[in-house]
């Protein structure tokens, strides 16, 4: 594999469209390597529409088979689908209903967990998808918290329980050969804000424990992959949030609690990136960081080009020392093993 080729491994990009063929711009992407991964969604943010890559079972399998078939069938094709609210295949699209997180904590039972999880993994497999941005690990510490409780995306706030659900969850997913991304590392349960609208900041707030889950699933060896979140602790950090920062990336999710697979970021186009650092800044900041993926999700605004403007800055950020090739390759390896994973 070329450097070149190897940074195209790193990106992960949404896209517009129903259908791809030969003219779309992200199959030029991935037949240039300028990805290792595309994520679907239901609706299109930027442009108020509820129009985006999903209309039924049926256009979705054949999108996502169009898709592996450019992608010569090493290709990442990923979603949200948590359960309840956060769900992008939807009942109105002709998708099996789901329960939530809050539900399934609730409930409490491993059956009923089992069955739903197994549902959702049945549903990713049948129309194509290989990785699902869930279970979501965070814990139910702040009831008024806008992006997790508000959306009823926390299975409870006792640890033993949110670790013994999100196992049985990966489990499922990985029965179909569906990769697990648990969110959102370091804990985004008790923030009192979104990071999708801007700087979130949980100094005074965040608590140990919240690290306890990723911990517990770790050790158990039930993690496939691992998003970041956007929030900022200067108790750990107090120059940037979790996503961009070392101390927080390699010191404590690598080194701390032994985590060797693959980082993923959250979206990068979110405000609490966006708002705060340069394009080329935030890539930088994370990539040293010890991200493996940068995540693109090319919805909350929309940039046709986006992949190769992400390319061309993480290669000359190695050309000018500001990267290291050899940082590159621990991705690289790191995303190989992964997809050796689904192929396997």
């Amino acid at each position: 594999m070329t450097l070149e080729q190897k940074i195209g491994q790193m990106v992960l990009t949404g896209f517009r469209g129903l259908t791809v063929d030969d003219r779309s711009p992200i199959v030029d992407d991935i037949r240039n390597g300028r990805v290792g991964g595309v994520i679907l969604f239901d609706k299109d943010v930027a442009l108020n529409s509820d129009i985006r890559n999903i209309e039924s079972p049926e256009q979705v399998k054949r999108l996502n088979s169009k898709l592996q078939e450019y992608g010569e069938g090493n290709l990442i094709i990923s979603i949200d689908q948590e359960g309840g609210l956060i769900t992008r295949l939807k009942e109105k699209h002709g998708f099996r209903p789901t329960a939530s997180h809050k539900l399934i904590g609730e409930t409490d039972d491993r059956e009923f967990t089992i069955n739903q999880a197994a549902e959702t993994a049945e549903t990713l497999s049948a129309a194509g998808f290989n990785m699902n941005f869930a279970p979501v690990v965070d814990l139910n510490l702040n009831p008024s918290n806008p992006v997790i409780a508000g959306f009823e995306r926390s299975i409870s706030d006792d640890v033993d329980v949110v670790v013994k659900h999100s196992a049985i969850f990966v489990d499922e997913l990985r029965k179909k050969s569906i990769l697990s991304a648990l969110k959102h590392f370091p804990g985004h349960g008790s923030s009192t804000e979104d990071s999708h609208e801007g700087f979130v900041d949980v100094t005074n707030i965040w608590q140990l424990r919240e690290l306890s889950t990723f911990r517990d699933l770790i050790d158990i060896g039930k993690t496939d992959v691992i998003m970041t979140a956007h929030i900022f602790n200067s108790n750990y950090d107090k120059r940037y949030p979790a996503t961009l920062s070392k101390g927080w990336l390699t010191g404590i999710l690598r080194y701390g609690l032994d985590f060797q697979g693959v980082i993923i970021t959250d979206d990068m186009q979110m405000k609490a990136i966006s708002k705060h650092f340069t394009l080329v800044e935030s890539i930088e900041l994370t990539i040293n960081a010890g991200t493996d993926i940068l995540m693109f999700a090319n919805n909350v605004d929309f940039d046709e080009d986006i992949a190769r403007k992400v390319n061309n800055i993480i290669l000359e950020l190695v050309k000018t020392n500001r990267i290291s090739e050899e940082r590159i390759n621990e991705s690289y390896e790191r995303i190989k093993l992964l997809k050796n994973k689904i192929n396997g």
